[in-house]
């Protein structure tokens, strides 16, 4: 069984333009959007362009963060797949910062509240057959964090997370959520994917997953997101996408939207 990973922090389903003269004050606040030759920044509501780069992506089973909570249901419609939501941070007005955050995304930012957010495509992996949730850090200080552990019928066991951003508790995080994650998998294949918020050249933790958990080693020392494995093989380790890969026009000029702060990040294994 061949299979396609791929993992992507959303940043809050938001664009983010390479030249930063862009991300204007002006386009914060009154929602405007800032054009130079080649890119735009429009500051609006862009489930259907995050969908249209999802759907046209090659892979079995896709790890989201910082997924809006409200986008979870259209995201795996459009993406004919089955989903499997926990929510993280900032969730507590959730219905009222979700209106506010259709109309200026930006000056909400992460106050919209999110969600780790696992999508599976079933047909060569088997449909989810499990649902659960740990719960790394109940938050609000520091913010909740949470693992969504999902088992699908072909045995193989996905977790995804997003640590925190110090790195002391980011590798706290990860290296639970990774214990608990085998400790519920069992003698399954475990998949273990996200936003780590770690680089491997700056940390152990890395060396301990592989030594201690056998899981596979991070292809890349630079990378904060990061696809490993126990039990699968990697037969195209993990690469992030080049920035355009990630780009849509803009249906006002033609020019480059390009979404999230964060490029996904794809790999294959075989079991």
């Amino acid at each position: 069984m061949n299979v396609r990973a791929l993992t992507w922090n959303l940043f809050h389903g938001r664009d983010f333009p390479p030249d930063p003269a862009l991300r204007t004050l002006r386009s914060r606040l009154l929602g405007t959007s800032e054009r130079n030759d080649t890119h735009v920044q429009v500051n609006r509501d862009l489930p259907g362009e995050f969908a249209s780069v999802l759907c046209g992506a090659d892979w079995d089973v896709a790890l989201l963060q910082e997924c809006p909570p409200r986008w979870s249901e259209p995201l795996a419609r459009a993406c004919m797949a089955e989903s499997h939501r926990t929510l993280t941070a900032r969730n507590a007005l959730l219905a009222i910062t979700s209106v506010l955050a259709r109309h200026n995304p930006d000056l909400l930012g992460s106050w919209e509240g999110g969600s780790n957010l696992t999508l599976v495509r079933p047909a060569a992996i088997g449909a989810i057959a499990e649902r659960r949730e740990l719960v790394l850090r109940p938050g609000p200080r520091p913010e909740r964090r949470t693992m969504a552990f999902t088992r699908l019928e072909s045995g193989l066991c996905v977790a995804n997370l997003h640590a925190g951003t110090d790195d002391e508790q980011a590798s706290q995080e990860v290296l639970h959520a990774a214990v608990q994650a085998l400790t519920w998998a069992g003698d399954a294949p475990v998949l273990l994917g996200g936003d780590f918020n770690v680089r491997p050249r700056q940390s152990p933790l890395y060396a301990e997953l592989s030594e201690r958990h056998a899981f596979t080693a991070p292809a890349d020392p630079e990378a904060i997101d990061h696809l490993l494995a126990r039990g699968l093989e990697p037969i195209k380790p993990a690469r992030a996408w080049p920035p355009e890969a990630r780009e849509v026009p803009d249906d006002v000029d033609g020019l480059a939207i390009r979404l999230s702060d964060h490029a996904p990040v794809a790999a294959t294994f075989v079991r």
